[in-house]
């Protein structure tokens, strides 16, 4: 197998040819340039309104469609009707959760971590009007995991549902979902997963996570403004509409999509799709797209490693800095996501420093408060946030370790 073309890969995204060095793709991935020309093309050739009898509205249902079933392929979904599109994450665990909210009766247990991006638990927190209990599985405050064994003490017959990340965007942290997955199930429970923080750099399999909910941002992935969330089909159809009154619950996936998808960001995100299976073309890998799919996070998943290892070598070797998370990149299964402190010193300080340098991370909390606050690094300001994708070159990590370098000498 053939290795990353980083020349090749870096021209795929236009803004890649300017002097920023891109280091905050946690926060927004860099947009594919086949991803921003099917939504001008969509724009320009095909917006109408989709569902009339003429051709034009024909011809954009069927772009619209193809987009669902893309973005089923890209995560493993068994039936596209399953995959529910819209403007955020936020915006459509807010949607699960207020689907859910009838359903819920006084005394159901719903557990969320400390480690999660809010999005991921504000929505869940909403279900106590109805008299649900929330639970709170505590990263534990040295290992900075999430312990099984503290998960076994949580569960109990109530238990509703569970909602976690599969990767932290401030530690980096694979968490075992199946896992999790397996042992909530036991005991009667669904699982949500945010993997906003796990898509850009893991390929994403519904079906293999053991989840009834999965749910992540393009923005995060090489792509638009928009989100995908994927619910299992007999899940997806118990719920109720909070669409208009005559769109009834078998309706899928209408019923969670009020005023419908964006067609354009729908559009484009087909060019993701794209852009992994010829990635992996490209390294030689032939089969099915999804084979191709996975040969290209492969790909990825060598190189970032590499590039977060460069970075965290550096930082173990600098008296007073503390790593937020698995240390090395053999520590323990990590996305290239690396946050860190430096004793005496306020994480913006040290990022407007490497500012200067036309380096863009980024520091705080990265709306992942309760965990920053359960560290005790709130009073500091947070962390400093270092976030790699795979178009990263050493070279650019190099050039922000002399910026740090300077910053925290």
């Amino acid at each position: 197998m053939n290795e990353l073309d980083i020349s090749s890969i870096r021209g795929e995204f236009p803004a890649l040819a300017g002097n920023t060095v891109f280091l905050d793709n946690a926060g927004g991935s860099q947009v594919l340039r086949r991803v921003a020309d099917r939504v001008r093309d969509y724009l320009l050739g095909s917006s109408v309104q989709l569902g009339a009898s003429y051709s034009a509205s024909q011809t954009a249902s069927e772009k619209v469609l193809a987009a669902r079933r893309a973005v089923a392929a890209l995560v493993n979904a068994p039936n596209d009707e399953s995959v529910v599109m819209g403007g955020a994450t936020t915006a459509l665990m807010f949607m699960l959760t207020q689907a859910l909210l009838a359903g819920i009766r006084p005394g159901d247990e719903i557990i969320v971590t400390d480690t999660d991006h809010e999005a991921n638990i504000g929505g869940w927190s909403r279900l106590q009007q109805a008299g649900a209990v929330l639970k709170i599985w505590q990263v534990d405050r040295d290992s900075l995991t999430l312990e099984l064994s503290d998960l076994d003490r949580l569960l109990s017959p109530r238990t509703k549902w569970l909602a976690m990340t599969w990767a932290s965007n401030v530690l980096g942290t694979v968490n075992p979902v199946h896992e999790v997955a397996q042992r909530v199930h036991a005991a009667g429970g669904r699982v949500c997963v945010d993997a906003v923080a796990y898509a850009p750099h893991r390929l994403v399999d519904v079906q293999a996570s053991g989840a009834d909910v999965v749910v992540f941002s393009f923005y995060k992935v090489f792509g638009p403004h928009y989100a995908v969330m994927w619910v299992q089909h007999d899940l997806l159809l118990s719920l109720p509409s909070l669409n208009h009154y005559f769109i009834g619950k078998d309706v899928l996936p209408y019923k969670l999509q009020p005023g419908n998808v964006n067609y354009e960001l729908s559009y484009g995100c087909i060019g993701i799709h794209d852009y992994l299976c010829d990635t992996g073309s490209a390294l030689g890998a032939s089969g099915t797209p999804r084979q191709r799919m996975q040969a290209a996070f492969d790909a990825f998943e060598r190189h970032e490693d590499a590039l977060a290892e460069r970075l965290l070598s550096w930082l173990r070797g600098k008296k007073g800095v503390r790593v937020i998370g698995h240390a090395s990149a053999a520590a323990g299964p990590r996305v290239p996501t690396i946050s860190f402190t430096v004793a005496g010193q306020a994480p913006e300080k040290i990022v407007r420093h490497v500012d200067s340098h036309g380096i863009g991370i980024r520091h705080g909390d990265f709306y992942a408060r309760r965990l920053i606050e359960a560290l005790g690094l709130h009073t500091q300001g947070g962390v400093v946030r270092v976030s790699m994708a795979h178009y990263n070159t050493a070279a650019e990590i190099d050039r922000l370790i002399l910026a740090l370098d300077e910053a925290v000498a």
